[in-house]
């Protein structure tokens, strides 16, 4: 009998970038182990172009991807999460929702690259950079488990 995942929500302002990429990361690297979701305060209604573009450089399946509010995660029927995690510092400081299960809750922030600017490749450039932070996180993260989190 398998177990059941470790249901991670990725909170962000926006639900176009950080939180996407942190979700496609754990759900990619947690091996079945992990299901991560994301969603936003303020979702922009779309999942930044360059998010999908680098998640698809780097081979992550990008299909059902979606800009979405925390409060479809705070609902009576939503997925238990064990852990909750903030990407960025508007998040970090907004009275979240009361989470069903009331999971752990950690922040870790990492730069806007949706925020980059220059050319199409220079902003790649950031996109990819803060790729790499977030998958180093994320690794340390599947490493230690939930109740551990906060050594991340």
């Amino acid at each position: 009998m398998a177990d059941k995942p470790i249901n991670v929500l990725v909170l962000c302002t926006g639900n176009s970038a950080r939180s996407v990429l942190a979700e496609c990361l754990i759900n990619d690297l947690g091996g079945g182990k992990w299901k991560a979701y994301s969603a936003g305060s303020r979702p922009t209604g779309r999942v930044n172009p360059l998010s999908i573009e680098v998640l698809t450089e780097k081979g992550h399946p990008v299909d059902g991807l979606r800009s979405k509010s925390w409060d479809e995660f705070a609902a009576p029927d939503a997925p238990e999460m064990a852990l909750v995690i903030t990407v960025c510092d508007n998040a970090a400081g907004e009275i979240c929702p009361v989470w069903p299960g009331h999971p752990s809750k950690i922040h870790i922030g990492f730069p806007d690259p949706a925020a980059a600017e220059g050319t199409h490749e220079e902003r790649m450039d950031e996109f990819r950079r803060v790729y790499g932070m977030i998958e180093a996180k994320v690794r340390k993260l599947l490493a230690v488990g939930p109740e551990r989190a906060k050594e991340v």
